[in-house]
């Protein structure tokens, strides 16, 4: 008797949990050939040949107080996967990331007896530690990106493996810097500044402004400086253009791991992009802002000294972190300014980003996040 395909849930929310469980199922599949996937993901999972229950652009809410106006939407995606649990159940799930859907998932999949792998640690060290409970009764492996968060889940008695991180193996930079730039219509001798206001609408709405306001400042103090902004997928690029309102920055779309890697500088939204920016070895700015009902909400649980991931495994302070109401205009164009000014500073600042990339974890971390999950699911098979 032929056994049935294997069959396995994902759940991620957000476009880079769509990155990483795209690369994961594309090295899970080449062990498990007849493998059904379904569940939330984004065009990466699709790709993968997953079968998708919602799509990451209808999940993705920035900050507590949008969370709550968004909360219809997500429960009947949410019921969606649980209807679809009930009607035939998976092998094992794999929950990426996105802890606020994903974590009430693990408690309706633990009733059901579905084994869970979560890929990509909720942030328990930043904040909502308590969230520790929920992740010891529920889940059976959690697979983290960055070392420093090994101690807690092993503290937690909580199984767990350290992947690394799978940017590693994809942000490289362009091969040709020149031919890019004169591509691009940008002068390849002249300062380059990249802006990443985020990846989504959100976002942007709320980070863009003052990063205009500091362009128009850092254009008369600079007028040799050029600019360019990283249009995310999920962006509207003409509707990016309206917002520029006629000042000369280019828009460049699908490359942003490129232009980043040619910019002499990133003002980078706080995100999975300051990541990659110091994986390209790029000095940065970083900057970030929520609504002030969600800032008022949520600053107050935040339990770390730094907000962005490049200082966070660095374990110090980086990069310049200008979050909420110290991300002015005037503040982005000052520290800019500063590090341009400066090139023993920017060199000193490249050095401590290859630092980072070393901490990052070597190569090859999607394929250990696929091994985890190919054992897991054999495991499951076999009881």
């Amino acid at each position: 008797m032929t056994a049935s395909p294997a069959r396995l849930l994902v759940s991620c929310g957000e476009p880079s949990g769509d990155l990483y469980a795209g690369e994961m199922l594309r090295h899970l599949k080449g062990d498990v050939p007849a493998l059904e996937v379904f569940g939330l993901g984004g065009d990466r999972v699709a790709e993968q040949g997953a079968r998708l229950v919602g799509h990451v652009r209808d999940l993705a809410v920035v900050g507590l107080a949008e969370v709550v106006s968004s909360l219809p939407r997500l429960r009947r995606i949410f019921r969606a996967v649980v209807a679809e649990v009930d009607r035939a159940r998976p092998d094992l799930a794999v929950l990426v990331d996105y802890s606020g859907f994903n974590l009430r998932l693990a408690r309706q999949l633990r009733r059901r007896g579905v084994p869970i792998v979560y890929y990509v640690s909720p942030q328990v060290w930043a904040w909502r530690r308590g969230r520790l409970k929920t992740i010891r009764e529920t889940v059976s492996r959690m697979l983290v990106l960055f070392a420093f968060e090994l101690p807690i889940y092993e503290a937690a008695g909580v199984p767990v493996t350290f992947v690394g991180h799978p940017l590693v193996d994809l942000v490289r930079p362009a091969p040709d810097r020149a031919a890019l730039l004169t591509g691009l219509g940008l002068d390849r001798d002249a300062p380059l500044i990249a802006l990443l206001p985020g990846s989504r609408p959100r976002e942007v709405a709320l980070n863009l402004p003052p990063l205009l306001g500091a362009i128009d400042r850092l254009r008369r103090a600079r007028p040799s400086l050029q600019f360019a902004l990283a249009a995310a997928p999920a962006l509207d690029a003409n509707a990016l253009r309206s917002e520029l309102r006629g000042r000369p920055v280019r828009i460049v779309e699908g490359d942003t791991h490129a232009l980043v890697g040619a910019a002499d500088l990133g003002l980078i939204a706080s995100g999975t992009a300051t990541v990659e920016a110091a994986l390209l070895g790029t000095p940065m700015v970083v900057v970030y802002r929520v609504s002030p009902l969600s800032y008022a909400l949520g600053h107050r649980f935040v339990r770390v000294a730094h907000y962005s991931m490049v200082n966070l495994v660095a374990g110090r302070r980086v990069v310049t972190e200008l979050i909420q109401g110290d991300f002015t205009a005037e503040r982005v164009a000052a520290e800019a300014l500063s590090l341009l000014d400066d090139p023993v500073r920017m060199a000193s600042m490249r050095v401590d980003l290859a630092q980072v990339r070393e901490r990052l974890g070597a190569s090859g971390a999607s394929q250990r996040a696929a091994q985890a999950v190919r054992e897991a699911l054999a495991q499951a098979r076999a009881r």
